[in-house]
């Protein structure tokens, strides 16, 4: 029969060390929230070996009175709670008081400690948990800790330990991930002799994000505030065109804690659908100021993981924070950042070059014609294109690229058919360009009592300078733009514009046609059940449809941008996303049925296109830069240099 032991002090000590103290980052991570928890607003840290031979952290807090520097060192003493009920809405980075003991049990450490209210401070050693020296110190306001020789006294343990650099990496990516979630606090961060790291502790967190990793990532940052359900979001969230390929700059805060949340990582990746490439993924700062009592973070000894008492308001709170960022701050930039010319703007066109054109010379079928934007391209005439016919009492955008006359409010008079379901329209009034601006949908500002001013969007009116050079395989259209070839994915593209397009008119109301013929759709049961649900939703998308029985809905109205499409395919393709894709918020739903609706209503590859259809396409996308990527996140256009093909031909070295 095994005997049950009762441990002595000096090994549980080490094993509650072990949960806390894993590596000279914990000792670094711990000691430094105990600076701020004591009211510090300049913090310096000194590591040396990357934080295993010596490690000083020197604050001006409160300090610490004579009487209770030894309970520091005890395990289980603190001085953030008191009672179970405390426990319930903690407000402090520490709270356990476990960390400064199991520091003391692995390493040799001294504190200087001195309050505002003592005329000299302390000074304690203590050493693999044994008391060495405890005596009166002169030293400044505040408290000084240095930990020396960390696991002297367990070898094992010491082994486990990596190299003095990736250590030192380590320690370095605590004090960031702290100074951000502290802008108001002055960090100073010494390694290896070298200051490596200083930050203002003026409250501005752009200002410390730019001391951490630098201008360019600053600069690519949107200011995201945001309030919802009693909560607030604060910080940065990066521009969708300068998305990373992984998710190490996404840096979550709550209360000023620093957490690791699959909550907020999908509200945030969820806001950013559509915007950026599929494997790309956006970057934020982000702070969340919440009632503790709805946050659990005695989770996990390392103090990183929370639970909150409910993830939806959490979720939304983010999403829509960071979708209304996106929607208003975003300054529209030309299409990949390629062709900026005067900080950013495009030139106006000057004269054009001799345009050579290697695409199929011969006029294809009538049935062929492709229509970019629901008109024939009249190639006399500049803007000549325009979107399909607007609802009654809408603001048709200047990005909806009409002509001139198009440009107004326009009230419906009738419908007639010829052959096919018309809308007629008179001017009611002109509108002032100066005065438009990009709106969001009422969906993205809830919680909020008042809207967000949305940024006004600098109109393009032209397009920089360029020569359709062909079409490879009836699905690239090449251009030659200054010194750059660009092959263009028609289908991606015009899918992309579609989509926009969509979006666009969903505040106001989507035009629709009248089915000359309603379709009826059989559905399996899941899929009738979730159209179902969702049959308001589609009314707002265009679709007027209703239940038919026996798994079958009647269709009678889609969006005009549609045309032609196979509605029944699109019905059922709408219900299995919608199926799939189960999820309340509402944008989200849109989104994926207006990427079905913008597919089918695209130009398909390999489909010929003549040469005006090409030169009118190529204009129009220039003139809409915030078209990137297919809403599926397939890149709509890919740059070849001149530099580059001449490398190819040995014309360069």
């Amino acid at each position: 029969m095994p005997t049950i032991n009762i441990l002595p002090k000096e090994v549980y000590s080490l094993i509650a060390a072990g949960e806390v103290v894993e590596r000279p980052m914990s000792v670094v991570k711990e000691m430094i929230e105990n600076s701020i928890d004591a009211g510090a607003k300049h913090i310096t840290l000194e590591i040396k070996n990357g934080g295993t031979t010596y490690i000083r952290i020197t604050d001006d807090g409160c300090g610490i009175p004579r009487q209770e520097v030894k309970k520091v060192f005890i395990s289980h003493a603190t001085s953030k709670i008191e009672t179970s009920a405390d426990l319930e809405a903690i407000s402090t980075l520490g709270f356990r008081g476990e960390a400064m003991a199991s520091i003391a049990a692995v390493a040799k450490v001294e504190l200087l400690t001195k309050t505002a209210d003592e005329a000299e401070g302390t000074r304690y050693e203590i050493a693999a948990g044994e008391e060495k020296d405890f005596s009166p110190a002169g030293c400044p306001n505040g408290t000084t800790i240095v930990v020396r020789d960390l696991f002297f006294n367990v070898p094992a343990r010491m082994k486990f330990l990596k190299k003095d650099v990736t250590e030192g990496n380590s320690v370095q990516g605590v004090v960031d991930r702290i100074a951000l979630s502290h802008p108001e606090i002055s960090f100073r961060f010494i390694r290896e002799g070298k200051q490596v790291l200083v930050t203002a502790g003026n409250g501005d967190l752009k200002s410390t994000v730019y001391s951490i990793f630098g201008g360019d990532f600053s600069n690519s940052l949107l200011p995201v505030e945001y309030e919802y359900g009693g909560m607030k979001l604060t910080g940065y969230a990066s521009k969708p065109h300068e998305a990373r390929k992984n998710r190490a700059m996404q840096f979550f805060f709550i209360n000023g804690r620093l957490v690791k949340s699959a909550t907020a990582c999908a509200a945030l990746e969820q806001a950013y659908k559509n915007s950026i490439m599929v494997g790309k993924f956006p970057a934020c700062v982000l702070n969340i100021e919440m009632n503790a009592k709805l946050v659990d973070v005695n989770v996990h000894p390392a103090k990183i993981e929370v639970r909150f008492i409910n993830e939806k308001p959490v979720f939304d709170l983010i999403y829509y924070g960071v979708k209304t960022a996106i929607e208003t701050k975003n300054t529209v930039k030309d299409a990949n950042g390629l062709f900026a010319d005067d900080g950013g703007r495009f030139k106006p066109a000057q004269q054009k070059t001799a345009r050579v054109d290697f695409g199929v010379k011969q006029e294809p079928p009538s049935q062929m014609k492709i229509n970019f934007g629901g008109f024939t391209p009249q190639p006399k005439r500049q803007n000549s294109w325009s979107a399909a016919a607007p609802k009654p009492q809408e603001h048709v955008r200047k990005d909806s690229y009409g002509n001139p006359e198009d440009f107004v409010i326009r009230d419906k008079t009738s419908i007639k058919v010829d052959g096919a379901q018309e809308d007629e329209y008179k001017i009611v009034a002109p509108i002032n360009f100066k005065d438009d601006r990009k709106q969001i949908p009422e969906t993205m500002v809830l919680g909020k009592a008042e809207k967000p001013e949305p940024q006004v969007i600098e109109e393009k009116d032209e397009a920089p300078d360029f020569t359709v050079v062909g079409e490879a395989f009836n699905t690239y259209i090449i251009v030659e733009i200054k010194n750059d070839l660009f092959y263009i994915d028609k289908h991606a593209a015009h899918e992309r514009m579609n989509f926009e397009k969509l979006r666009a008119e969903a505040e106001q109301g989507i035009a629709s046609q009248v089915l000359l013929s309603p379709a009826t759709v059989k559905l399996s049961a899941e899929e009738y059940d979730c159209v179902l649900d969702n049959l308001p939703l589609l009314a707002k998308c265009g679709f007027a449809a209703e239940d038919f029985g026996n798994s079958t809905v009647i269709v009678r109205e889609i969006p005009s941008l549609l045309g032609g499409a196979d509605v029944k395919d699109l019905i059922v393709e709408i219900a299995g996303k919608l199926l799939e894709h189960k999820t309340d918020i509402e944008p989200d739903k849109m989104d994926w049925i207006f990427h079905s609706a913008s597919c089918r209503a695209a130009v398909k590859g390999g489909d010929y296109t003549s040469p005006q259809e090409r030169e009118m396409f190529v204009k129009k996308l220039l003139l809409m830069p915030d078209i990137r990527y297919c809403p599926h996140g397939r890149p709509v256009m890919v740059r070849v240099s001149k530099y580059e093909l001449e490398k190819q031909f040995g014309r360069i070295q």
